[in-house]
């Protein structure tokens, strides 16, 4: 399959979807971590036709130096690839070869091992002659980023710090990509060079210049020398000899060019950058020191009152320097999933326009499609931070997200369908800043263009449950999100009336219907059955009957009271129900109803509700009446799995985004006994739990039976962080609210 076309872009077929497998196998002294056996890849060879349902058109594939010959040629297992690069090409994808991906190559070398480019260069000929059929190879990922992160910043191996350092790795990279595609060239002739790198840009205050300036010539530096551009009066040209580059090996790039056939640039959120000379301003962690100059350095949306206006003008930089064809090689960010929606759609129309423009864009490139693990933290360590892409893979099988319908409606030129594509990604709305805004002299413009944003007419969701726990998160969350909703009170709609229902529906016009609201008190239920029913049962089924009707998406909430706890361990989605009490025979009536009347409806178990906005859930009265110095009595013999509002909130709109249905369960995960979840929730909060008595249920005389253990598990997805995590995020919180509060009435005194 040809990729590149000599066409000029507006005659040329139209831009090309491609997809990157994030394949990062980095050392971090002596161990390595690779991504495709945290996500899955490494052996499941049925993602490639997930990967060509995508439509995509060619797929940025690995054959890494690390995994396939890490004890030389003559040991190489081709068994791996030998799978799957035909079965991309029978597919239609064709594979972009990648050979080291922010790597180091195997143990015996490293970035600044004097041989790693002939060594490289080997196994790069031995993969050719093996796949003579391949045309596209990217040999070195990045190469300067990956020498900035090895050789500068410490992070990777060899863990360098200097600045000279930093110009071996980046020289023997460049030198490791010429002579695999000079290796890979002796066997197919027509083989292309995809060079990636991160496509940055470095902006500042007056007094930061010099040091913006040079960081504005170094991010061209591998692309520099590969087109054979460094040599004397070159910008970076005495930066480079001061550290320690020699002026022939300098010159031997001019002399032995390699241009990129395509140049790929790789655009992120953190890819623009503000440095400012009064590092107090910031938050500590973008507090720096280099070249003995103290300032902060932090990305561009965090600090800017008008937002740059993205990946266009640094593209057009790029074609104004190299005049070659461009293909942005990574597109992708870690947000919320309506986020990443916009970002790609973002990226996409700026491709687009660049075109149009006479801009020779070939390709945007949809990065990771297994997501990726660990990159909050560059890799260092395994903390299971998960970034889904267009598949996520925390179930049994990757499970395609609203990034996957997106893509291929893309690929096929079909009208986008999401809703959510409406609103603002974070890094355009005004509460994306962690300190004071920077304003510009564009200010008037950035406030005009939120101005227009807000006025367009969106299509919104509608909530009920106004006024409890679940329907004011929502709200909270929606906005933080800048996804347009209404919550309603019961008076405003009785979702238990189908004209109030109609009514409502027609007056609002919503893309999807969350039900937050329903009868919530378990034991009173018990003496009021009818009414628990009637909110709990028969206003949901009125709910889903109506967005059936009307093809809104429907989500709507269960519990773990549906369940016996004759089990003894953690509940899935497919295991009988069997209620104890009226509150869970309501809910699990419910769920067989509002799925009969709507099999799209989305319905969510969960159990035992914290969170930092309301003061009446458990945790927060343990917390308080510890705080208080007064005891708190709660049952050791009932076991949850807890679980806080945010993370529910979000991951529920998150599937609701990727318009999944059927019955999922949302828990924090840990099975726990109400004491010991106390326990750890005073002790996160940095009290003592030997106020905490752990007495048996029954002693505290509630009229409903509970299950004796009703946590929760899921065979879909384990999609919430772990317990622990989610209680220091809540004691965080109320902390930083009561520190605003404070601060709020200490300036109104």
């Amino acid at each position: 399959m040809n990729l590149s076309t000599n066409s000029h872009p507006s005659t040329a077929p139209q831009l090309a979807l491609w997809g990157g497998l994030e394949c990062t196998v980095n050392r971090v002294r002596d161990n390595y971590f690779s991504q495709m056996e945290r996500n899955g890849h490494a052996d499941r060879l049925q993602d490639i036709e997930r990967f060509a349902s995508l439509g995509i058109q060619a797929i940025r594939y690995p054959v890494l130096w690390e995994r396939t010959a890490p004890d030389g040629i003559d040991k190489a297992d081709w068994s791996w690839p030998d799978e799957r690069l035909p079965a991309l090409r029978d597919l239609g994808v064709a594979p972009i070869v990648g050979l080291v991906h922010h790597g180091s190559g195997p143990r015996h070398t490293s970035l600044i091992d004097p041989r790693f480019a002939e060594q490289l260069a080997e196994y790069a000929g031995a993969v050719a002659r093996r796949y003579p059929w391949v045309e596209y190879y990217t040999p070195v990922n990045e190469p300067l980023t990956t020498a900035r992160f090895s050789g500068l910043n410490g992070v990777w191996y060899p863990h360098g710090s200097s600045e000279q350092t930093f110009v071996r790795a980046l020289l023997n990279q460049c030198r490791a990509v010429v002579l695999s595609m000079r290796a890979i060239r002796a066997v197919n002739p027509n083989a292309k060079l995809v060079q990636t790198d991160d496509l940055s840009k470095t902006y500042g205050t007056p007094e930061m210049a010099a040091l913006a300036e040079f960081y504005n010539e170094r991010r061209w530096l591998a692309w520099d020398l590969l087109c054979g551009k460094v040599e004397p009066g070159h910008a970076l040209w005495n930066y480079l000899r001061e550290s320690g580059a020699g002026e022939t090996e300098l010159l031997w790039f001019r002399d032995n060019t390699c241009p990129p056939d395509i140049i790929g640039v790789n655009y992120y959120v953190t890819s623009e950058r503000w440095i400012d000379h009064r590092p107090e301003r910031y938050p500590p962690q973008h507090r720096h020191t280099y070249r003995g100059i103290h300032h902060a350095d932090i990305e561009t949306p965090r600090a800017l009152a008008t937002p740059t206006p993205g990946i266009g003008p640094l593209m057009q930089e790029a074609w104004e320097r190299y005049g070659l064809p461009l293909a942005v090689t990574e597109a992708h960010i870690d947000a919320n999933r309506e986020d990443q929606l916009r970002w790609l759609l973002e990226i996409w129309n700026a491709a687009r326009k660049l075109r149009d423009c006479g801009v020779d864009v070939r390709a945007v490139t949809v990065w990771a499609l297994l997501g990726s693990f660990d990159w909050n933290c560059l890799v260092t360590e395994c903390r299971g931070y998960y970034e889904p892409g267009p598949f996520d893979v925390r179930g049994p099988a990757p499970r395609p997200t609203a990034v996957a319908t997106m893509m291929r409606e893309l690929a096929t030129n079909r009208p986008l369908s999401n809703p959510v594509l409406q609103g603002q990604g974070w890094w355009r709305r005004p509460g994306r800043f962690l300190c004071k805004p920077v304003a510009t002299s564009t200010a008037v413009a950035d406030i005009a263009l939120r101005s227009q944003a807000r006025s367009q007419a969106v299509q919104p969701i509608l909530i009920s449950g106004a006024t409890g726990t679940l329907g004011s998160a929502f709200a909270r969350i929606c906005e933080q999100r800048s996804l347009a909703c209404h919550v309603l009170t019961r008076q405003e709609m009785d979702m238990a009336d189908p004209a109030s229902v109609e009514a409502a529906i027609a007056r609002f016009k919503p893309w999807a219907v969350i039900n937050a609201g329903g009868y919530v008190r378990v034991d009173e239920a018990e003496q009021d059955a009818a009414r628990c029913m009637r909110e709990n049962t028969h206003g949901p089924t009125v709910l889903a009957l109506a967005c059936m009707r009307h093809a809104l998406r429907f989500v709507t909430f269960s519990s773990d009271l549906v369940f016996d706890g004759a089990k003894g361990a953690p509940y899935v989605e497919s295991d009988l129900v069997a209620p104890l009490n009226v509150y869970g025979r309501s809910k699990a009536e419910a769920e067989r109803r509002v799925l009969d009347a709507d099999p799209q409806a989305l319905v969510i178990r969960s159990s035992a509700f914290f969170g930092p906005w309301d003061a009446h859930n458990f945790v927060t009265r343990a917390l308080n009446a510890l705080d208080a110095g007064q005891p708190f009595a709660a049952a050791d013999d009932l076991f949850v799995s807890p679980t806080f509002v945010p993370d529910l909130v979000n991951t529920t709109l998150d599937l609701l985004v990727d318009r999944e249905r059927g019955i999922w369960h949302l828990s924090n995960g840990d099975a726990v006994s109400w004491a010991e979840l106390a326990r750890r929730a005073v002790m996160a909060a940095g009290l003592d739990p030997a106020g905490i008595t752990a007495r048996p249920w029954h002693s505290f005389g509630q009229p409903a039976r509970r299950p004796r253990y009703s946590a929760l598990a899921s065979q879909r997805a384990a999609l919430l962080p772990p317990l622990d995590d989610a209680l220091a995020r809540f004691v965080q919180e109320v902390a930083e609210r009561a520190n605003t509060i404070e601060s709020a009435n200490y300036a109104n005194q």
